[in-house]
């Protein structure tokens, strides 16, 4: 009975793959063909604190649209392949969800008989916006926000065989006053398609009651330490942690303390991390409870320090490691043509960084979008720095209402439910993110797109992380040396607009160029394609970005510490990236491009 039993599982398994497919007839990239409906995404997905053992509940699962506040469907529309975002065409549905719908998901999941004594978590990487979450029919939690890692203990609500799943989404996009970044429900322009519901990674890891929960790093190179705290799901006062720090398979320290509690850790002659040698120490997390070991997690940490300094020509610049360092790099939306904010493979996801290390560039900006933890930790790896923006949201998208928001120097008026929900969402962003070392810059807002209580905002960020830069408003709305940077934005060639020289912050380019070129077969739509310029081959493309460099190269000689290009590759109607859409196609002269970017990124040594 067992055998036929698994035999007509494996005909369902391999009747449903048969049946998954990208849904539209829109840009797919190469890694679209590879996808295995029964393997997707298969990584750990988060190397910062990785355990031995998980299961990955990515996959096909049963979908429905339904108007709010109906109850579980009896039965599905279809299949959805998770973890792509509905709207998206790898997720093999590519409709559109609205205020006025809800997302219902389900699927079923055995628990391994080994995890018998454990306690299992169910993690979701993101969902895009506000998740409720029933197991066997037990509504176990609910969490909002779009860009963050959450989970609950199901521990309570399981019984034996298989287990029901049930997810519910609800997403209004620009209908509601939630972090969204670039998504509107009308895309056009510089907005792009909505991504509603699971969009990251879904899995389960078993625990024991008392296991740890969270790792938080900060490097202090002046002094030769590594600070280390290591929180403890129901810790006890006695419980201890032991660090074991490592240099390949050489022990560099071996420390114990109590479970919650900062343990600083001496690094005599601490290798530094940098673009340039991006080192990363590996850290053996262990949680014992009287003598016995409860949990045991692999992670890394880096030796760096990102500062400001007055050089001796009176210019504030950025430092890392104490040394002026000019950071150069591309504006990274994060899109992509079939999967939207998902990549459709690990690799497809490291593709980006790689090029934009082979480019000559030593920074990414992340515009208005967080990335799963695992880009994070390909950049750490790679060797990139990171800016971090904050997704901005509750604002109005018509270019008439910006530029009045931007030239009136005005700021929103947010309500007190919108403005709790931003400080919960860049408060939750900040932990999720905090022990990457690759992080160097915050961004809170960008050109006053829902701008507000800037100096409280980039204050709070400040105290909050005093380990990196604030960049309090990207091409916004500036306050008088407020936070560590002025950020200028000025399209399409550099030019330096506002300099405060008295003021104690570095002045940089948060943005220009967008010079654009359609290629044909590459495009998301056929015409309304755009740059802030056009141009018809990779040739004039490139003479015109390495005038550009030229260009920027004498303004970082007076003023800039920073400089940003827009961008890494065409999005949607966009057509001014380094690389097409679909990333088949690169739009300069790659040699010349590296010459002249490595030229900008070295001038400051």
């Amino acid at each position: 009975m067992k055998k036929v039993l698994l035999f007509a599982f494996a005909l369902c398994t391999m009747y449903a793959s048969a049946q998954w497919k990208p849904a539209g007839d829109k840009l797919k990239t190469k890694w679209a063909e590879t996808i295995d409906v029964k393997n997707v995404l298969p990584e750990y997905p988060r190397p910062i604190m990785e355990r031995s053992d998980w299961s990955n509940l990515n996959g096909l699962w049963q979908y429905a649209i339904l108007p709010v506040g109906k109850q579980e469907p009896k039965a599905f529309d279809g299949q959805i392949l998770v973890p792509f975002a509905v709207e998206s065409s790898l997720s093999g549905v590519q409709k559109s969800l609205g205020k006025d719908n809800e997302l219902w998901y389900k699927r079923t999941f055995t628990v391994p008989s080994n995890w018998k004594d454990k306690d299992v978590l169910l993690h979701f990487g993101a969902v895009d916006w506000k998740t409720e979450v029933f197991v066997n029919d037990v509504k176990v939690g609910t969490h909002t926000g779009g860009y963050t890692p959450f989970s609950f203990n199901i521990t309570p609500f399981l019984t034996s065989g298989d287990q029901k799943l049930v997810v519910k989404v609800w997403d209004p996009t620009n209908d509601g006053y939630q972090a969204r970044g670039k998504q509107i429900n009308n895309p056009n322009g510089i907005w792009y398609t909505p991504v509603s519901g699971i969009w990251q990674t879904v899995w389960l890891e078993p625990v024991n009651n008392k296991h740890i929960a969270n790792i938080k790093t900060v490097p202090n190179i002046d002094n030769g330490v590594l600070n280390v705290k290591v929180c403890a799901e129901n810790a006890a006062s006695d419980d201890i942690v032991e660090i074991v720090l490592k240099d390949g398979s050489k022990t560099v320290s071996h420390t114990k303390t109590i479970a919650g509690q900062e343990a600083q850790i001496a690094i005599e002659n601490a290798k530094l991390w940098s673009p340039e040698s991006p080192f990363l120490y590996d850290m053996e997390i262990n949680l014992y409870s009287n003598g016995k070991l409860l949990d045991a997690v692999k992670s890394y940490a880096a030796m760096r320090k990102v500062s400001i300094k007055r050089d001796k020509k009176d210019i504030v610049r950025l430092q890392l490691n104490n040394k002026d360092y000019f950071h150069f790099g591309p504006l990274d939306q994060g899109w992509w043509p079939d999967g939207l904010y998902t990549a459709p493979t690990d690799e497809a996801l490291l593709y980006d960084i790689k090029k934009t290390k082979d480019f000559g560039f030593n920074m990414i900006r992340k515009h208005v979008k967080v990335e799963p933890a695992r880009w994070y930790t390909h950049c750490d790896r790679e060797g990139i720095l990171v800016w971090q923006d904050m997704p901005n949201g509750n604002y109005e998208t018509s270019p008439q209402w910006q530029m009045r928001q931007f030239f009136n120097g005005q700021e929103m008026m947010r309500s007190a439910e919108s403005e709790a929900d931003y400080r919960k969402e860049w408060k939750e962003i900040m932990d999720y993110l905090y022990s990457y070392p690759s992080i160097a810059v915050w961004v809170p807002f960008n050109e006053a797109w829902g701008q507000f209580k800037t100096p409280e905002i980039a204050k709070w960020t400040k105290e909050y992380d005093p380990s990196r830069l604030v960049n309090p408003a990207s091409g916004g709305n500036h306050y008088h040396g407020l936070g560590d940077i002025l950020d200028i934005h000025h399209y399409p060639g550099p030019e330096l607009t506002l300099y405060e020289r008295q003021s104690p912050v570095a002045t940089v380019l948060g943005e220009f160029g967008g010079i654009g070129l359609p290629l044909k077969n590459h495009l998301w739509q056929p015409d309304k394609n755009w740059g802030y310029v056009q141009f018809k081959n990779a040739k004039e493309v490139t003479d015109e970005y390495v005038k550009y460099g030229e260009e920027l190269l004498n303004l970082i000689k007076i003023a800039y510490s920073a400089a940003v290009y827009t961008q890494t590759t065409d999005v949607e109607g966009e057509v001014n990236g380094l690389m097409t859409y679909d990333r088949k196609e690169i739009k300069v002269d790659e040699a010349r491009l590296r010459k002249i970017n490595l030229e900008i990124c070295n001038s400051l040594k």
